[in-house]
């Protein structure tokens, strides 16, 4: 590898940060991704349970104690649970988005590096291509196919490891986005689910004993003083 990493030039020592860089990406990422992931539907059966029974503040607590982001949804509609339904739903909505940023944190590099290591390599292909062709200029054509081969072989090595580096990071990027995606729908799912057991367990509201006719008879008053026929 040492002896790769000299023949490639300066352009391998750059691939090899790269690749670098993906692998603490991707390692956090999957750490992370994975303590973010929780049984939603065990989850949310135990929080509705206190939710009928009106103990808000052990299914505050209970959310707490689960640092993920679909108990994080679920406890900024419980805190206002008084509210009325569309305001409980723009609630769990706001809070959905404000997990997007921290579930998508390091995508951006993965793909990053994903998409330049190729063009990397094939810079340092075009550079080891022009430097062979030089070497030939100087000698007046005169060059061995030895030496030529050499030079190329040189130059297809950062082609190689760029794309060594660029293809594992796409994959691990679309394995992440879908784990992702997947917790984003699981949010989805414990926001519309904690909405509806929250106003499954309001009491419902009194209605009115009968009907009030909408035509009341009148009463003619008597005029005093008229003569009676």
């Amino acid at each position: 590898m040492i002896v790769f990493f000299q023949k490639g030039g300066p352009l391998m020592w750059l691939l090899l940060a790269a690749s670098v860089v993906a692998v603490a990406v991707v390692a956090e990422r999957w750490l992370y991704l994975r303590r973010a992931t929780i049984a939603t539907g065990d989850f949310l059966r135990g929080l509705s349970n206190l939710v009928r029974r009106g103990a808000w503040t052990e299914a505050q607590i209970e959310c707490k104690g689960t640092p993920v982001p679909v108990a994080r949804v679920v406890h900024a509609a419980i805190l206002r649970h008084e509210l009325p339904r569309s305001d409980l739903k723009e609630i769990v909505q706001e809070a959905g988005q404000l997990e997007v940023p921290n579930l998508e944190r390091g995508l951006g590099v993965l793909a990053t590096v994903a998409q330049t290591c190729p063009l990397v390599g094939l810079l340092g292909t075009v550079a080891g291509m022009i430097q062979a062709f030089l070497t030939v200029s100087a000698q007046s054509g005169y060059v061995t196919a030895t030496a030529l081969a050499s030079g190329v072989y040189t130059s297809l090595l950062t082609t190689a490891a760029g794309l060594s580096v660029a293809i594992p990071a796409q994959v691990a990027h679309n394995f992440l986005s879908s784990k992702v995606n997947v917790l984003l729908h699981e949010m989805e799912r414990a926001g519309i689910e904690i909405v509806n057991v929250i106003m499954d367990s309001r009491p419902p509201q009194p209605t009115a004993a009968g009907i009030i006719p909408f035509d009341k008879p009148r009463t003619t008053p008597a005029t005093p003083g008229k003569a009676q026929g």
